[in-house]
């Protein structure tokens, strides 16, 4: 029999108490929030979330399903339509891929292998060029038409779904933003990503060369791949932000 004074006379069973349970599994948890929790919230808002809604989509691009909020949007841009505001669109739309976010990408690579981030530059590489040929993979596998609703100022010969711009350029925005994160560039980074994101997306809705659908699959796209990228590169430790850009 174990004697009054020894740790077992809690419950006599030599098992320990349920409220050590709890606490130690209360210190487990906060432990691994503390260490690993920007990794899990990053997983959950950056994959998890965005394969979730791109599996949505997919189905019912799949099951060649009307999706109903797409040609509502689509009327609802094209009602938008003004001289100033096609010229705006249409200068956006090529900044927003093939000469402006290509470009950058080219140059972001560059510029890190210069400065011989190596793990850095193979994530942006990675994450971009990968990003490029799973949207032409991807519209090959689908194969969903392109919008009819008017005629475009615009017009695309390419299958719709996902939006190659919507996909590139949030694609850019996730590395850089991933790459900025713990340095004094990371919201500077953000407030100028986010709108030219948005803009961009909307900028294919309003010249009809994409549903609404296309756009979300692609943001839902790129974040997921990027994401996989950045935790692949960098196998879940190494934060590239340990050695930032500017000090």
């Amino acid at each position: 029999m174990a004697a009054s004074g020894s740790p077992d006379a809690g419950n006599g069973t030599g098992l320990p108490k349920p409220g050590e349970v709890l606490r130690e599994e209360r210190r487990v948890t906060t432990d691994l929030l503390h260490r690993h929790g920007w990794r899990l919230l990053l997983v959950f808002i950056g994959l998890l979330l965005p394969l979730w809604g791109f599996a949505e989509l997919a189905d019912e691009i799949h099951e060649q399903e009307a999706i109903a909020f797409d040609e509502p949007l689509l009327h609802f841009a094209h009602g938008l339509a003004a001289p100033g505001l096609d010229r705006f669109f249409v200068v956006l739309t090529d900044i927003g891929y093939l000469h402006g976010v290509v470009p950058f990408d080219i140059a972001l690579v560059v510029v890190l292998l210069a400065l011989r981030r190596w793990r850095a530059a193979t994530f942006a590489a990675v994450a971009l060029a990968g990003s490029g040929l799973l949207n032409v993979g991807t519209k090959l596998v689908f194969a969903r038409d392109r919008p009819s609703l008017w005629e475009s100022i615009t017009p695309e010969l390419t299958y719709s779904f996902p939006s190659g711009h919507a996909m590139g350029s949030a694609t850019l925005a996730w590395v850089l933003v991933l790459l900025a994160w713990r340095t004094r560039w990371r919201w500077p980074v953000v407030v100028v990503a986010v709108p030219f994101v948005l803009l961009v997306g909307f900028s294919r809705v309003y010249l009809g060369v994409h549903y609404p659908s296309d756009i979300l699959a692609g943001w839902a796209a790129a974040s997921a791949w990027a994401v996989v990228s950045y935790l692949a590169v960098f196998r879940l430790h190494g934060r590239p932000w340990r050695e930032p850009l500017v000090r």
